[in-house]
């Protein structure tokens, strides 16, 4: 909670204000079972001018906790609002800025109810506590130390039932906490799968599996159901627990009041009072209750929000002095890497090449064999385990995070395209001229496609780019990384939506526009990658070949065996 809590500082000021204005709300609704008392006891038979006066102060009062209380709570409004979305934006930078092995920890559909669900939870908590946290306590102790004036006797009955009834909350909160991580890792899964099946709609028509993911749909929603249920049943317990325990001391104050007004030693104004502040208490003890529940709740999705904001980096800027440069003409250079995801068995293994600047490289090798996985170890998503890969002699561990990144302009595999205009998706926040949007289309070969739109470049697209072709997407998609005029141009299996003479027409116009740039093409085609400067083939995270076409053609077999399978040898142009 201390890491949640810590975005209020901003606020203590207002929150001091709203406070205070609560505090004289709840002072002046008080007292009206006092002044309706001293009315009864006092008032009534003597002169009207002292009745109206009285009942003129009762009214003053219900004005000031009416009006101050209403504007208590639209200040606890406004200050829960701020706050959370000061958490929010603070919990979405940290999403942003998690390396790949702490997104893969965590998990997309954890991170999206982290910043939704379990922030909202904190903001209800905060926002009643201003509420209620307040008021509640006030009344109850208000209630219970004017009661002690009235009649003490009276006030013991109720002061009884207190220990009980905070006995009661303080166990069924320390129970709930664990419940409430539960159901909320249950809303991860859900989550999960309504983020897949929403993802993959079309899919799942076309393959008729609709009944198919209703079914693993129901099931993560009964495992919901059911956390939610064992969760619900123990903190459900609390209000009636706590209802019958007030009745059981209402009814004993009703017995006890009648009596000592038959014995003469109270007064029925001064029951009519103390019934009037029971029940002022009951409410307190009952918004008390509420408080826990929801404390039982922000305390969970607190401790998931710190998890994430704590995280600390990974992948930090590392000194010169650990990973020294060296000398190289090459421009980029991978020495002897080796990585695993798991740490039991390497992904990539002694992986080394070497390429000079505007040279290409081709990626080739079966599904699941590693290219990618070369990829992500040069933009550095991931850290090399062994070895060490240098960009113009500079290991990229040392490189800051700014200038190394502008390097790159990539293409990837699960890129995406957001709702906006083509314009926009391949400028995607930078401050790139429109001229350059036109050419980095014609470069990717997209320019034709996008003027055959009414709009052109204005043309809007829909979430994930669903009412353009896969190979327009990824045509836009390869726009946006050229947009740039990247030193590395990195294009990871972004051309497998193309036909050949489209695939063929984008590496002509990438060798004639960006001849400086070093251009890695991951692809599973040859004929996307024949042309590069140097080919890897990579299979289970080696290199079982390298060299340029004409010589893998000779000593790989597996190369050789791909490239006959595909074309029979021959390529189109």
């Amino acid at each position: 909670m201390k890491t949640v809590l810590k975005y209020l500082k901003a606020y203590y000021g207002r929150m001091g204000l709203g406070l205070s204005i609560k505090i004289i709300g709840t002072v002046a609704e008080l007292m009206l079972p006092y002044i309706l008392s001293h009315i009864l006891a006092n008032v009534m038979g003597k002169s009207a001018s002292d009745i109206v006066l009285w009942g003129c102060l009762m009214i003053g009062c219900s004005a000031i906790a009416c009006i101050f209380n209403v504007k208590a709570n639209r200040m606890a409004a406004k200050v829960s609002r701020d706050f959370a979305e000061s958490m929010r934006k603070d919990l979405f930078a940290k999403t942003l800025k998690l390396s790949a092995a702490q997104t893969d920890k965590f998990t997309i559909p954890s991170l999206e109810s982290r910043i939704t669900t379990d922030s909202y939870h904190v903001y209800s908590f905060i926002n009643m506590m201003q509420r209620m946290g307040v008021r509640a306590p006030i009344m109850l102790v208000g209630g219970i130390t004017i009661t002690l004036f009235m009649d003490a006797y009276l006030s013991l009955v109720m002061i009884a039932i207190i220990p009980f009834l905070f006995g009661i909350v303080l166990f069924i909160r320390k129970k709930g906490v664990g419940l409430y991580t539960k159901v909320q890792k249950s809303v991860d899964g859900m989550v999960r799968v309504v983020r897949e099946d929403s993802q993959g709609i079309r899919v799942i028509k076309a393959l008729s599996k609709t009944d198919y993911e209703k079914r693993r749909y129901d099931d993560v929603n009964r495992e919901l159901v059911k956390n939610e249920t064992r969760a619900g049943i123990i903190m459900g317990t609390v209000n009636p627990i706590m209802t019958m325990l007030m009745n059981m001391g209402c009814v004993a104050v009703v017995a006890l009041s009648a009596s000592r007004v038959a014995n003469h030693q109270s007064h029925p104004e001064t029951v009519i009072a103390f019934m009037q502040y029971f029940t002022h208490i009951s409410m307190s003890l009952m918004a008390v209750t509420r408080i826990f529940v929801m404390y039982t709740k922000c305390s969970a999705s607190a401790k998931r929000i710190s998890e994430v904001l704590l995280t600390e980096e990974d992948i930090s800027v590392m000194p010169k002095s650990d990973y020294p440069d060296i000398f190289s003409s090459n421009h980029i250079v991978f020495d002897k890497v080796c990585f695993s995801y798991n740490g039991k068995r390497d992904n990539a293994h002694d992986i080394s090449f070497a390429l000079k600047k505007g040279e290409k490289l081709g990626i080739i090798g079966a599904t699941g064999s590693g290219k990618s996985t070369l990829i992500k170890l040069l933009m550095r998503f991931y850290d090399v385990d062994r070895g060490a890969i240098y960009i113009n002699g500079e290991d990229v561990r040392t490189i800051e995070k700014d200038r190394f990144y502008k390097m790159f302009g990539s293409a990837l595999q699960q890129d995406f395209l957001y709702s906006d205009s083509i314009e926009e998706n391949i400028r995607f926040g930078r401050d790139i001229p429109a001229e350059r949007i036109v050419e980095s289309a014609k470069i990717a070969q997209a320019h034709d496609f996008i003027s055959d739109f009414a709009d052109g470049y204005d043309h809007e697209l829909t979430p994930h780019g669903t009412n353009i072709s896969g190979g327009q997407k990824q045509r836009v998609l390869i726009s946006r990384a050229v947009a740039s005029n990247p030193d590395i141009l990195v294009l990871d299996d972004s051309c497998s939506a193309l036909d050949y003479k489209t695939d063929a027409a984008l590496r002509h116009a990438l060798d004639s526009a960006m001849s400086n740039t070093t251009v890695i093409t991951v692809a599973q085609r040859v004929s996307t990658v024949k042309d590069c400067s140097l080919i890897l083939v990579i299979d289970d995270g080696k290199i079982i070949g390298s060299g340029t076409h004409e010589e893998l053609l000779v000593s790989c077999l597996q190369y050789r065996e791909i490239s006959e399978s595909q074309m029979g040898g021959a390529f189109v142009e």
